[in-house]
């Protein structure tokens, strides 16, 4: 059974759904689902999990969340180099830079991408649930 790890970080509850349907995603398609906030995931963990969904909204002006979510990125990033994961994350403005960069960080990382990252604009609607779910099962 492969184990995945989904970490995210929501201000308005928007991410955090679309962390719950990739979980949801993960455990339909018979993988386990571990769920963080960023605040309880770093580099030390990556090594725990076959995969990892990193789940992040579009802050400021379209980029990833600086408190939190980015230190902990930053501290597993050297760990990305042959790690399955995907992408996911809200947005309120813009037309998805933030998401397109952080993809492209992730490939010039090494990542392997399970998928097609997943964005929705403010919560996710029924069609971005099952994209959410869609790139759970992508992870196991």
């Amino acid at each position: 059974m492969s184990r995945i790890a989904v970490v995210y970080w929501s201000g308005t509850g928007n991410t955090e759904a679309m962390a719950s349907a990739v979980a949801d995603g993960i455990e339909a398609a018979g993988g386990e689902a571990v769920r963080f906030t960023a605040a309880e995931f770093d580099a030390d963990r990556m090594d725990e999990f076959d995969a990892v969904a990193f789940g992040c909204p579009s802050m400021g002006s379209e980029e990833l969340e600086d408190s939190e979510f980015l230190p902990m990125f930053e501290s597993a990033e050297g760990k990305l180099n042959g790690k399955k994961i995907a992408l996911f994350g809200s947005y309120g403005w813009g037309d998805g830079e933030w998401m397109r960069n952080w993809n492209d960080r992730c490939v010039e990382d090494g990542a392997v991408m399970a998928c097609d990252f997943v964005i929705c604009n403010d919560a996710p609607d029924d069609e971005a649930v099952e994209a959410c779910k869609t790139l759970g099962a992508a992870l196991v």
